[in-house]
């Protein structure tokens, strides 16, 4: 039967890495086997990742235009971490469901807005719209975050 691992760990992280990444693509990033990663993915082993291992895992599911697993892993670690200074009214789900909708709105308005003839480099994004639309999407990836947290807290 298949463990259940939170989803705020490293264990989580690496058993999505072993979805994403072939045996072949995981020998290749850390020179070591599949075998391994399951042992590491598994929370009543005592066996750990190496950090090193864990960027080039990433790295790896980045080339397959993936999400980076270990390190969302690792930011979740620490936004709940830290999240329990200050989120106060966060935790209301509707209320994070708004602002991040909100959110999203104002990253399509700046996409479309970087995209239009009349903007700095026509419909070429220029380097100041690609820095507004990056930090359109950390806020994004912020709220997502805080939204992880609060269904987290929900017991």
């Amino acid at each position: 039967m298949a463990k259940i691992r939170k989803i705020s760990s490293i264990e989580n992280g690496i058993a999505e890495v072993i979805k994403i990444l072939s045996e072949d693509e995981i020998e290749e990033a850390i020179g070591k086997g599949i075998s391994f990663l399951r042992k590491c993915s598994d929370p009543d082993q005592p066996q750990q990742i190496d950090h090193n291992d864990s960027i080039k895992l990433d790295l790896a599911c980045i080339k397959k235009k993936k999400a980076p697993p270990l390190l969302n892993s690792h930011e979740y670690i620490m936004s709940a971490n830290v999240a329990e200074l200050d989120v106060q009214n966060d935790d209301d789900l509707d209320a994070v469901l708004v602002k991040f909708t909100i959110l999203h709105g104002k990253l399509v308005e700046v996409i479309k807005k970087a995209q239009e003839p009349s903007s700095d480099k026509g419909e070429e994004i220029s380097v100041v719209e690609k820095k507004e639309i990056f930090e359109a999407i950390k806020s994004i990836e912020d709220k997502i975050m805080k939204l992880k947290i609060s269904i987290d807290k929900k017991n």
